[in-house]
């Protein structure tokens, strides 16, 4: 059960905050992760932080260090992934670069010792044990069950994708320098110890990887020395370096990461364009040629003026619409993340099942968390009068070993239905259980069409 939590100092300490006077008395939680729903693995990983004092006291604010003493913690962190692990993943066969880095901070700078080509465990383990290189294991959920499920329900948690790394240390090294990061970050500590120096931001909440240089960081704002079974977390943005202690054993350390390129910015560049688009077939100033040779003026206030009252007028269309925006950024996320979890050959993702619905059936939506509702122009046409269209997207059938690798071969799996089918896909989706004849379709066929193509792609059932 975990014990203590170390709820980091508001960033304005002197020097190193020491970790023991960050502890704190906690009134118990659980000692393994829940799975039972998202919302309670998240709680169950900063157990016994409560998510609302996460949220409101820590997420994109300042880190959190939370130190346990809990033997039952500790053993479960360590069998999500220990360095005796790489001699089997090896013999799967995988790779410099894409699947496998090593490097060590040399002068602060990272020195990259990739070989070419497929990994041998022998050199791998001879370059950890005399070339004192770190080893760092890219996305191990692809490999790895227990990671997979994690960050399946962080992924239906977050609403974004969920990658990780592992990170493998010999005492007395370190490999990277200090640098922040483009994500928030939750490092669980898997084997050994490891000492950590956190910075204050010169970005807060980067868009972008940076190393930074350590004459410019000044002192850091939190000290700590990882044991299994201990979390911490910081925001993308804060500098941080760690390293092996000399005299120790090894580390094993995972960093959890999320929220990459997914702010309001970058929700905002994604719905921008398609209400243009929309406005535009209505409203003939949106069709309106721009001034003669203002592209070619290097300051048109003229220019600023009309894009000004533009963005007023979208801004009245927003706030006056309920209908569901079109949205990359949705599919994206659906396209690229983990199928849901599953044990045995997976039939249930791929294979529908139970009875075939009727317009006398009651169905439900099932895999709700992995599927998403977008409207969208009709993208077989590719005229100016394109017709709306209902997409239905849905990451039953991801593949697994591909997940946050930046592969081509990612597929999006999906139906796509008229829009006079949004309200009806809307009652599936706002309703516990719902009678196929109540849905708002025009006719029975319409409504039986509707419900049987979403059986067949495995996402209602039969109640």
């Amino acid at each position: 059960m975990p014990k203590k939590a170390k709820p980091a100092g508001t960033g304005k300490e002197e020097g190193p905050v020491p970790g023991k006077q960050l502890k704190m008395e906690a009134a118990g939680g659980p000692s393994t992760l829940n799975f039972s729903c998202p919302r309670g693995l998240f709680e169950s990983l900063i157990s016994p932080i409560k998510t609302e004092t996460f949220f409101k006291e820590f997420w994109e604010q300042k880190p959190l260090i939370i130190q346990r003493d809990d033997p039952a913690l500790a053993t479960y962190y360590q069998s999500l992934f220990k360095l005796s692990d790489l001699k089997s993943l090896c013999s799967r066969g995988v790779y410099y670069g894409r699947d496998i880095n090593v490097c060590r901070c040399v002068n602060g700078k990272k020195k990259v010792l990739n070989k070419d080509g497929k990994v041998h465990f022998l050199q791998l383990r001879k370059d950890f044990d005399h070339k004192r290189a770190t080893i760092q294991f890219h996305q191990p959920q692809r490999f790895k069950d227990e990671l997979w499920k994690i960050q399946e329900k962080l992924e239906c948690y977050f609403g974004s994708l969920v990658g990780s790394n592992v990170y493998m240390t010999p005492a007395g090294s370190q490999g990277l320098p200090p640098h922040y990061d483009d994500v928030e970050v939750f490092v669980l500590q898997l084997e050994g110890e490891k000492h950590w120096r956190l910075y204050h931001p010169t970005v807060p909440l980067a868009r972008q990887y940076s190393v930074e240089a350590e004459d410019r960081i000044g002192r850091p704002t939190h000290e700590v020395m990882l044991k299994p079974g201990d979390l911490l977390y910081f925001p993308r943005g804060t500098i941080h370096q760690a390293d092996t202690p000399p005299g120790l054993a090894h580390s094993t350390h995972v960093t959890i990461s999320t929220y990459q390129n997914n702010s309001w910015g970058d929700f905002l560049l994604d719905t921008i364009s398609g209400l243009v688009m929309d406005t535009a077939k209505e409203d003939m100033e949106f069709r309106a040629g721009i001034p003669r040779q203002l592209l070619l003026v290097e300051t048109a206030a003229v220019g600023t003026r009309r894009l000004s009252g533009f963005l007023r007028k979208l801004a009245d269309r927003l706030e006056g619409t309920d209908v569901l925006l079109s949205s990359d950024m949705k599919k994206d996320f659906v396209m690229n993340r983990l199928p849901p979890y599953y044990e045995g050959d997976g039939a249930e993702l791929s294979t529908p099942g139970g009875q075939v619905p009727r317009l006398d059936s009651v169905v439900r939506l099932q895999f709700k968390d992995h599927v998403i509702l977008t409207v969208g122009p009709d993208q077989s046409r590719s005229d100016e009068t394109q017709d709306k269209m209902v997409y239905v997207y849905h990451s039953l059938k991801n593949r697994r070993e591909l997940h946050m690798m930046g592969n081509e071969e990612t597929e999006c799996h999906g139906l796509r239905f008229p829009l006079s089918h949004v309200d009806a896909l809307k009652q599936i989706w706002n309703s516990s259980a719902i009678s196929v004849k109540d849905l708002k379709l025009t006719t029975d066929e319409e409504k039986e069409s509707l419900v049987l193509s979403l059986w067949t792609e495995c996402l209602i059932q039969v109640v």
